[in-house]
């Protein structure tokens, strides 16, 4: 039902336009022209006039406008239809709630009610701010030909379904005829959607738009988690384009695509065409303001379609794969955990499975399935133990080798002699030079998965924990607890592990790691720090526990033999 911002129910009263006046004075003079000769003929004779003249012939109608002319109302032009004033309209279901102008028949807002956004209010996908400079989302984009009217300001005629869950819009001036419809549902994030656009009969190839970005604009630096995303059904590949990639103009793309759409971190819009039809994608670039006062950014966009009558199904929504499985199969590929899915992917099932069944929060099944995968890494922990305890017990004949060979330079033949005696010494106590590093290799892959999954699983965002309010974002406190807390275990285990080298400057160097660490961290999610610092935790334990009950021997060097006397 129209909204009572969209203006006064009560009839606007009538006025007469400039088209209309037009009209008039073409009618007026095919008057004058027809009519003049039956009323300044010359007048016959008295004799000759009848009592009862003959009715004259009926006046013919004006001719019709030419092409180009402005369009007339649909009270004097056939097939006419448009409505009288700017009208909202708003379709709520279930899931979301959307706002709809008459004029141009496009979405002014798109409010998914279960999701909120940085100051608590549902998040509303779409950047009114910058529709004034771009249009608002569902506006006409036309591939080559436009037709004679602006079909983006034209105010249509709608109509809402008695159930509210349908509307349709409708114009024409006689000659061009725009159609747009949608049908929703009472508990899906899926909508149809249909559009038609013809001329003098004839259908224009257009597509429908939704620029100026998309998503949750609450985030910081939200334009740059923005995409352009489509999915090639016959190569299997999703590709992703940010708004550089149109910098230079729209980027065109045409294919039998499974979807196609733009999606910020945690949401998408995305349309599937019917029957996997082929379709056409242009990625669009706008320079707008990221913030009030700001200056302009790039903005991603997007126009999406290319016939005449295009027909899709529209997802708008989350990017839970639940949900997404739930409406299209398809929608899955929507998530991408990138060059790490064979870690992320059940990484991810892993953390809702425990959150689910566990812990009912994911702060703490973070803090579960980190110290399960710690365990199952032990016995690959054990041997890296054991190798660096071996070469911290191998320092001083690794230093005596290099006593022996302190003098000999870099491209001495001799250095080469120093790195095989020392390469014979860790053969022969079964030492790997590497094996210190592996636990910090170990974690790195699953350091790159949690950081997919927080990035890209909308089930992470808004996670509280404790004193966290959002598991995907930084820590909102002005010092942040945690990445001190990951600073001082580092340094605790740095300190316990034993050290492979006898250089002071070296040692120096390795405890301002934990320093190091501090700074990467105090930024990134706490989701993501939460999993480091649970890891230093357990591998404190793991290491006190080793260097308790672990005990290494290594080769002695051979005894000096003493020289005889003469």
């Amino acid at each position: 039902m129209p909204d009572s911002s969209g203006g006064s129910p009560n009839k606007p009263k009538f006025e007469f336009t400039t088209e209309m006046r037009l009209l008039t004075a073409f009618i007026l003079m095919g008057a004058v022209l027809f009519l003049t000769p039956y009323f300044f003929r010359p007048q016959p004779a008295p004799q000759q006039a009848k009592k009862n003249p003959a009715p004259t012939q009926a006046a013919k109608p004006a001719p019709p406008p030419k092409v180009g002319e402005p369009a007339v109302t649909a009270a004097v032009v056939p097939g006419a239809v448009a409505a009288e004033k700017d009208q909202l309209y708003t379709v709520e279901t279930a899931l979301f709630k959307v706002v709809f102008a008459n004029r141009g028949a496009v979405v002014r807002s798109w409010v998914l009610k279960n999701y909120m956004d940085a100051a608590g209010k549902p998040v509303d996908v779409v950047n009114s701010a910058a529709a004034n400079k771009v249009g608002y989302p569902l506006a006409l984009w036309f591939k080559e030909r436009k037709p004679n009217a602006d079909l983006d300001r034209a105010l249509y005629k709608t109509t809402v379904a008695e159930d509210g869950l349908s509307i349709a819009f409708e114009w024409s001036n006689g000659r061009v005829a725009a159609k747009k419809s949608l049908r929703f549902a009472k508990a899906s994030y899926l909508t149809q959607i249909e559009s038609t656009v013809t001329e003098n009969g004839q259908q224009i190839p257009h597509l429908l738009a939704w620029r100026g970005g998309f998503g949750d604009a609450s985030v910081p630096k939200a334009h740059t988690l923005q995409h352009v995303i489509f999915y090639d059904t016959q190569s299997g590949s999703l590709t992703v384009n940010d708004a550089g990639k149109a910098k230079d103009g729209p980027v065109v793309n045409g294919g039998q695509y499974s979807f196609a759409g733009i999606e910020d971190a945690y949401f998408a819009a995305v349309f599937l065409p019917e029957g996997g039809s082929y379709f056409e994608v242009r990625t669009l670039s706008d320079p707008l303001p990221p913030a009030p006062g700001s200056g302009d950014e790039p903005h991603v966009g997007t126009a999406i379609g290319g016939e005449g009558q295009n027909r899709f199904s529209l997802f708008v929504g989350p990017k839970d794969l639940d949900i997404l499985r739930a409406v299209n199969p398809k929608l899955a590929q929507v998530v991408d955990f990138g060059w790490f899915a064979f870690l992320a992917k059940p990484l991810f099932l892993a953390l809702n499975w425990t959150n689910d069944n566990l812990t009912r929060n994911y702060g703490w099944a973070i803090i579960l399935v980190t110290i399960a995968i710690n365990f199952l890494l032990f016995p690959l922990k054990i041997s890296s133990f054991r190798s660096m305890k071996k070469m911290s017990a191998l320092q001083p004949q690794i230093q005596a080798i290099n006593e022996k060979y302190k003098n000999v330079g870099i491209r001495d033949p001799k250095k080469a002699e120093q790195n095989q005696e020392i390469m014979d010494l860790y053969k022969k106590n079964s030492v790997n030079p590497a094996g210190g590093c592996l636990p910090m290799l170990l974690q790195i892959p699953f350091f790159f998965a949690f950081y997919k999954v927080l990035t890209v699983a909308v089930e992470m965002r808004g996670a509280d924990w404790l004193w966290i309010s959002d598991l995907a974002q930084p820590e909102a406190l002005a010092i942040r607890p945690l990445p001190l807390l990951m600073i001082a275990t580092q340094f605790v285990l740095q300190k316990m592990t034993p050290s492979t080298s006898m250089d002071p400057a070296q040692q120096r160097v390795m405890l301002l790691m934990p320093l190091m660490f501090g700074f990467m961290f105090y930024g990134v999610s706490s989701g993501l720090v939460l999993y480091w610092l649970t890891g230093n935790v357990i591998g404190i334990v793991q290491q006190w526990f080793f260097n308790r009950t672990a005990e290494v021997t290594v080769t002695a060097p051979p005894a000096a033999k003493n020289k005889k006397r003469k």
